[in-house]
C-alpha cells in the first residue's frame, strides 16, 4: 500500500508522531523524558519550530506543531536522530528506537487545531484499563499526568518554556482567563462523551481537513504527478532568492563588506545574522549554508543560529537590525514572488 503523501510548506500544521520499535518502550525513565524534552526545545528552536501541544505515552509520543519555514523532514530528522543517539548510549543498546519513518498529518488548523490537541491530550486514559472511570476521574488523571501539555493550558505556573500555548488557545478567545476555561470545557466534554478521531480524516491523503482545503492542497502543492516521494511543495515553490542573490541583498542593507562577514572570526553578530536569513528567505540547508560562509558545518550552523536567537532576545538594537533586514527582504520577495 502506498504511503501518504509527506507534503510541507511554510505555515504548515502537523500532528507528528512517532512509535517504539516493535512496539517497545521509548522513555524507561523520568530521566529519559528530561532529555526527550531538552532535545525536542533544542531541536524546535534550531528550526523555528513551534511546538504547539504534545503527550509522551510509554512506547510512542504525539506532537501538535507548526513549520513557518516548511522544514517539517529536516526538523524531525535532527530531533529524533538525537534523542535516538541519547537514548542507545544512556541503554547501551544499538539499531533503530522507532518503528519506520515517523507519521505526519497535516492539520486543517482552522477546522481541526482544537479537535487535534484534544485528541493528543486525552491519549493517557483512552487505555482500556480507564474505561470504566467517569469523566471527573479522567480529569483528575490528566491533571496529574506529568508527560503532556495540558496543565500548562489550564493553569500558567504548570507551562513549559518551549510550548507555544496561544496557538490553540486564540481559537478560545485568546490566552487569557476565559480562554483557558472554555478550553478546560472543550477537552471535558470529550471526557463525557464519545467523540471521533479527527486523525481518521487523515487516512490515506494524510490530510486533516474539509474537502475544501484537501482540494487545495492537492492543487497547489501535489499537482498532477501523484508520486508518493517526499514533496517540497512551497519550500521550492517559494524560493524568492538564490542564496547568491541574498548575499548582494544582506551586504546592500548592512552596508558591512563581504571579506568581513565571510570570514570566520571577524563579526560573529553579522555572520550568524547572515547564516539566519539565508535559512528562512533562500530555503537552503544548514549545511549549504556553511559551505557558502567559509567552509563551516552543519552543526556550527546550527549553534550559530542558536547563539544569534539568544542575543536577540537580550540586545534591543541587535532585534531591531535583524527586524529592518528580515522586514526589508520579506518586502522584496512579495515583490519578486
Amino acid at each position: 500500500m502506498a504511503r501518504a503523501l509527506r507534503i510541507q510548506y511554510p505555515g504548515a500544521f502537523y500532528h507528528v508522531t512517532c512509535r517504539g520499535n516493535e512496539r517497545k518502550e521509548i522513555f524507561l525513565s523520568k530521566g529519559d523524558q528530561d532529555v526527550f524534552f531538552e532535545k525536542l526545545a533544542l531541536s524546535s528552536d534550531t528550526y523555528n519550530v513551534p511546538i504547539l501541544a504534545y503527550v509522551l505515552m510509554a512506547n510512542h509520543f504525539h506532537l501538535l506543531l507548526t513549520t513557518p519555514d516548511g522544514n517539517l523532514s529536516e526538523f524531525m530528522r535532527h530531533f529524533n536522530i538525537s534523542y535516538t543517539a541519547f537514548f542507545n548510549k544512556w541503554h547501551n543498546r544499538v539499531g533503530h528506537l522507532y518503528q519506520g519513518r515517523y507519521k505526519a498529518f497535516l492539520v486543517d488548523a482552522d477546522d481541526y487545531l482544537l479537535e487535534v490537541s484534544r485528541y493528543i491530550h486525552l491519549n493517557p486514559v483512552r487505555v482500556k484499563a480507564l474505561r470504566g472511570k467517569d469523566a471527573m476521574e479522567k480529569m483528575s488523571i490528566l491533571m496529574s499526568y506529568e508527560a503532556s501539555s495540558l496543565p500548562g493550558f489550564f493553569f500558567k505556573k504548570k507551562r513549559q518554556d518551549f510550548v507555544h500555548y496561544g496557538f490553540v488557545l486564540d481559537y478560545m478567545g485568546g490566552d487569557n482567563s476565559q480562554g483557558r476555561k472554555r478550553y478546560r470545557a472543550f477537552v471535558n466534554r470529550g471526557l463525557m462523551q464519545d467523540i471521533d478521531n479527527p486523525l481518521t480524516l487523515g487516512k490515506g491523503s494524510g490530510i486533516v481537513g474539509g474537502e475544501d482545503f484537501v482540494q487545495w492542497v492537492k492543487e497547489k502543492f501535489v499537482g498532477e504527478k501523484k508520486d508518493h516521494r517526499e514533496q517540497p511543495a512551497l519550500r521550492e515553490l517559494k524560493k524568492a532568492f538564490s542564496p547568491e542573490e541574498l548575499l548582494e541583498i544582506y551586504f546592500r542593507l548592512s552596508g558591512e563588506r563581504e571579506s568581513d562577514i565571510l570570514t570566520k572570526g571577524k563579526n560573529a553578530a553579522g555572520r550568524a545574522m547572515l547564516m539566519e536569513l539565508l535559512y528562512r528567505f533562500s530555503r537552503i540547508t544548514q549545511s549549504q549554508i556553511g559551505e557558502m560562509v567559509g567552509g563551516v558545518d552543519y552543526s556550527a550552523v546550527s549553534q550559530a543560529r542558536s547563539r544569534l536567537r539568544k542575543r536577540l532576545g537580550e540586545d534591543k538594537k541587535l532585534r531591531a537590525k535583524f527586524e529592518t533586514f528580515s522586514r526589508e527582504i520579506a518586502h522584496l520577495s512579495r515583490i519578486k514572488i
